[in-house]
């Protein structure tokens, strides 16, 4: 057994959540454009601009790290001479990335392309070359689909209410309809002259509202087959989880936005920045498709206009990874059974691929499937032991099989497996807690940070500074680490903590705390006990916890 228990933090930004409701304003998408981007799974999101001379993020440093003054006049040095945009493409291919969407404007108002509508634009920079063209021409050209990011939000123009830092300081004057057209002149230009784009990628629509239903019209009479993502200001055709992967989902698609920074930078970070493993790329891969979701990576080239040889490293080894075990991601929908942090599963035709990626030795055991499993094997053609009894499925795969990260089992049904419902495994823990919000509301109880649903949580009272939250995994197993994360909207809220277990009727510390925020982690000597306990001994406003996890030593 690997994790116990996990229920992911998963969630969708406040101000861009937009519900896809029965009757529209807007005309909906075409279905066979959505199943054909939902096939792609795996895009590539590029943050880059004459911001990259800084090392800061992209947009948010305006007024902040950087003077406004300063970062207004960044363009005027701005030179990538080593860009090229056959390999950015290139680098794309290799990661077995189908879809490119590039920022062809960010917050900060800075166009990758030779618009008409603004001089804030590349054509005025040293370097003086269309940026989008190129790189739409390279993606034609080696086969891969290309999108336009646009940002609805522009602290740089004088039309839009707010400007930096971040969009906190309010203008004296401002004019939404003046500022309308320009947007609407401006993603005329990216579709007639670059398209045809599989998505505008909007962002930021805060204060734009009802606008973006007229955003949308107009995308869908210049290029009918295009899709728009949720962040219009008023609908969309897909969800945008932020660093989060999306939660499992087959009647709205989404895409969740993941950086390869290993310090979560979306604009080039600086020499040591840094790239996450390829490991935790794998796996946000897994669990996006296994969710029935798309990931789009993101790098951020530097400032001479080459991606980094780390990020480009990195998704090469992604890559060599899809090259072997791709046919069990794109073109596959989620499920049948729910992801959890242990097994995700994806689906054609007559075909499950259940992706192990945390076992007992190689022993899996799940709901049973409603269907009579004809084979089941490794990609390799290698056969697996299966038994379905007692409404459940038990898979043995040969330990000497299992892969380090991912072990995929194919199971051929006899039946369409989209025709399966849904399977949710049962918890193997059983939660209790001193407080739950208001007045033991099950939609917030205990059990909800161990449902291996990503969108529930246990909350607490408003004002509550102590509580606790115990978990009883029903036998004792061997423990020794735990991760823990606070709700996305509620973090930094417990200020002191410390991490039990019970012997006999005593409950024992193994250590303490003093923050937890979105991911805490934490190792230590394995721990042999059947009860353990989060007591939660100071906060500053009633803690929510999304997930806790618990580690058990391998063999």
């Amino acid at each position: 057994m690997g994790l116990l228990g996990c229920a992911l933090t998963w969630s969708v930004h406040p101000e861009t959540a937009n519900s896809n409701l029965a009757t529209h304003s807007w005309p909906p998408a075409n279905p066979a454009a959505v199943a054909h981007w939902q096939s792609l799974r795996f895009g590539m999101f590029i943050h880059w601009g004459p911001v990259s001379l800084t090392g800061h993020e992209i947009g948010w440093s305006r007024g902040a790290e950087t003077p406004i003054a300063v970062y207004d006049n960044l363009y005027k040095q701005f030179n990538p001479t080593n860009f090229n945009a056959d390999e950015w493409v290139g680098i794309a291919k290799a990661a077995g990335m189908k879809y490119i969407v590039l920022t062809t404007k960010h917050h900060d108002g800075f166009c990758l392309w030779d618009t008409k509508l603004t001089d804030y634009n590349i054509m005025h920079t040293p370097f003086h070359r269309d940026v989008v063209k190129e790189l739409a021409a390279a993606c034609k050209k080696q086969g891969i689909e290309f999108g336009a990011y646009y940002s609805v939000t522009d602290w740089y123009d004088q039309d839009w209410p707010v400007t930096s830092p971040a969009g906190k300081v309010k203008r004296e004057k401002s004019d939404l309809d003046a500022y309308e057209k320009y947007l609407q002149g401006q993603i005329t230009e990216l579709i007639q002259n670059y398209g045809p784009l599989i998505t505008v990628w909007n962002d930021v629509s805060a204060m734009y509202g009802k606008r973006g239903a007229e955003t949308i019209k107009m995308v869908r009479q210049l290029q009918p087959n295009i899709l728009i993502n949720n962040r219009t200001g008023d609908g969309g055709d897909y969800d945008t989880p932020e660093q989060k992967i999306g939660k499992f989902q087959l009647d709205r698609p989404w895409e969740s936005c993941m950086t390869v920074s290993k310090h979560n930078a979306w604009a080039w970070g600086g020499a040591k920045d840094g790239v996450k493993p390829v490991s935790a790329c794998l796996e946000m891969l897994i669990l996006g498709a296994g969710g029935d979701g798309n990931i789009l990576l993101n790098v951020g080239p530097r400032p001479d206009g080459v991606i980094d040889p780390a990020q480009a490293s990195l998704l090469k080894e992604v890559g060599v990874w899809l090259a072997k075990n791709g046919e069990s991601i794109y073109g596959t929908r989620g499920g049948p059974w729910k992801p959890t942090q242990s097994i995700a599963s994806t689906r054609k035709d007559n075909t499950i691929y259940l992706h192990v990626m945390k076992s007992e030795n190689g022993k899996v055991e799940l709901p049973a499937l409603p269907a009579e499993i004809k084979s089941a094997s490794l990609l390799n053609g290698t056969k697996v032991e299966f038994s379905q009894n007692n409404g459940k499925l038990s898979i043995t795969i040969p330990p000497a099989a299992l892969e380090p990260m991912d072990t995929i089992v194919k199971i051929e049904v006899d039946r369409p497996a989209m025709k399966i419902p849904v399977l949710t495994a049962a918890s193997e823990v059983k939660a209790t807690a001193s407080n739950v919000f208001q007045g033991q509301n099950a939609e917030y109880g205990p059990q909800q940070a161990f449902d291996n649903n990503p969108q529930t949580r246990w909350a607490t009272d408003s004002g509550t500074k102590q509580c606790w939250i115990a978990a009883d995994l029903g036998k004792a197993a061997i423990i020794q680490s735990v991760r823990i994360s606070e709700a996305a909207g509620f973090t930094d809220r417990i200020a002191k903590f410390e991490f039990q277990y019970r012997d006999g009727g005593e409950w024992k510390t193994i250590f303490n705390g003093t923050k937890i925020s979105a991911n805490f982690q934490k190792k230590f000597e394995p721990v042999t006990a059947r009860e353990f306990r989060l007591n939660i001994l100071d906060a500053t406003e009633g803690p929510t916890i999304a997930e806790i996890e618990l580690g058990e030593k391998q063999p």
